[in-house]
């Protein structure tokens, strides 16, 4: 590889890793390329880019975004995977990769430049993801407007029960009066 490939790295992964609200650092040793591929095809759709990379050309390019934690810690084989949209959806196709791979291990991982080991990457997996939090949010803000509807719904249904109590009360005191006098 010459320099102006290793240029071109560096500058690619640095633009993603800037872009990125998360990196996770994984170790892929022994992976064969058929789990690879799967593992890829599995990140692009939670919308990870996943890249295997020199740990030096990794620090070159971390080193002026916010990923710069990574740095003193990249060693051996690696790869980095990178989120920009939601960081939950990165670690929990991860964790699901991980648990069903022998080979694949989770290292440490950078959310929004605060280091995190291996167990905070797999409690960020446990979260919620961003549609689940938006449609719990949804679903608080819509019962809101729904129980004030049912409550004002009762009020007016218990109000007219008892008009038209006292309209039956009336109805039924009114007819022996009238029917007293025709007796006599």
């Amino acid at each position: 590889m010459n320099r102006q490939e290793k240029a071109q790295i560096i500058e690619q992964l640095s633009e993603k890793a800037a872009r990125a609200n998360i990196a996770v650092v994984t170790d892929f040793k022994g992976m064969g390329v058929e789990e690879m591929t799967l593992l890829r095809a599995k990140l692009r759709e939670a919308g990870v880019d996943y890249q295997v990379v020199k740990n030096t050309l990794a620090r070159l390019a971390l080193k002026e975004t916010s990923h710069d934690v990574l740095n003193d810690r990249l060693k051996e084989n690696c790869a980095v995977a990178l989120g920009y949209d939601d960081p939950v959806a990165l670690a929990k196709a991860l964790s699901e990769f991980v648990k069903g791979s022998k080979k694949l291990t989770m290292r440490y991982g950078s959310l929004e430049g605060k280091f995190l080991d291996e167990e905070g990457v797999k409690q960020l997996a446990t979260l919620p993801s961003k549609p689940e939090m938006l449609a719990k949010l949804l679903g608080t803000m819509n019962a809101v407007p729904t129980n004030f509807v049912g409550v004002f719904a009762a009020v007016l249904r218990n109000f007219l029960y008892a008009l038209n109590a006292i309209k039956e009360q009336k109805e039924g005191g009114a007819a022996p009066e009238a029917e007293a006098p025709a007796a006599s």
